[in-house]
């Protein structure tokens, strides 16, 4: 059995537009591309041949990628629980820094840190999780543990 794919609503629609990007448009550019390098002859000493196909395997590869990720998808639902949860948007604040950030906890196919989406499953993501506005957490990071304070979790009308 598959893992399932957490996604937010917004990931399942940016992944089926990208499917069917890679699958109409996509796919005839390069069929366009393997026919005029064809038309050039020898194919075995044939670069623009050569590098057609390669993009053909890459973007076949991503076309099964994204229908086994939207097969085992599951829907992030945002629930108003006042606790962090994934699909919902937190701003934070860095204490020592003395800095807020705010983020959106998604799934990890959808995790872009510097859009401020931020996986449920990264360090930071999961020690938020479930924490209510005024917790602190302790996250180890690479440059040490960074405490965040949680101040807010929006609501999605107040969204980034």
């Amino acid at each position: 059995m598959q893992k399932e794919v957490r996604l937010t609503k917004e990931g399942l629609e940016n992944l089926e537009k990208e499917l069917d990007f890679l699958k109409t448009t996509k796919r005839d550019e390069i069929a366009e591309k393997i026919e005029i390098a064809r038309s050039y002859g020898d194919l075995s000493e044939n670069a623009e041949y050569d590098e057609a196909k390669n993009d053909q395997a890459v973007v076949e590869s991503r076309i099964v990628e994204i229908e086994n990720m939207l097969k085992n998808a599951v829907v992030i639902e945002d629930i108003d629980t006042g606790k962090v949860r994934p699909g919902a948007t937190v701003r934070v604040k860095n204490i020592a820094r003395n800095k807020e950030i705010e983020y959106k906890i998604v799934g990890a196919n959808e995790a872009d840190p510097l859009k401020g989406l931020l996986s449920d499953e990264s360090p930071v993501g999961e020690a938020l999780m479930d924490k209510a506005p005024g917790d602190v957490v302790a996250v180890e990071t690479p440059r040490g543990v960074v405490e965040y304070q949680v101040l807010e979790i929006l609501k999605k009308n107040e969204e980034m």
